[in-house]
């Protein structure tokens, strides 16, 4: 499967798609704003770093690949199976430098600017990320 940029996405969701990523985003946050609140931050950060919207997002890539495919005669199923799941590769890759970044942010926020940390941590997220995906492609 090619991996591409492709803009028609957000024509093809209904407001109500949009509406279900945001309120899943929304209430992954709130939970583990209770969690932090009642067992610490450190235990609360874990429940934080959960891609909020990959699952409302993975099925709502099948469908609209499926329904995609289904408009063109063909059956779809598989194909909107392979696009979530390069979505899950995706995700799993940004998680290893969402790690990264989290580990740079703990070892050098206390004592140092923290702008220039995220900065930097940000910078290294997006670095280790894009180098996994193209340890990927290689592969």
């Amino acid at each position: 499967m090619r991996i591409e940029i492709d803009s028609s996405g957000p024509k093809e969701t209904r407001w109500y798609e949009f509406a279900v990523r945001f309120l899943f985003g929304g209430l992954i946050t709130a939970v583990a704003g209770l969690i932090a609140k009642r067992y610490g931050p450190g235990v609360g950060g874990l429940f934080l770093a959960f891609p909020a919207i990959f699952p409302a997002g993975a099925t709502l890539i099948e469908k609209h690949e499926k329904e995609k495919k289904e408009r063109e005669g063909l059956h779809g199923s598989v194909r909107g199976k392979q696009a979530a799941a390069v979505d899950a590769a995706g995700a799993s890759m940004g998680s290893i430098g969402l790690l990264v970044f989290a580990l740079l942010v703990k070892r050098f926020l206390v004592g140092h600017s923290p702008w220039a940390v995220l900065t930097v941590s940000t910078g290294a997220w997006l670095a280790v990320s894009l180098l996994f995906w193209q340890i990927r492609k290689r592969m």
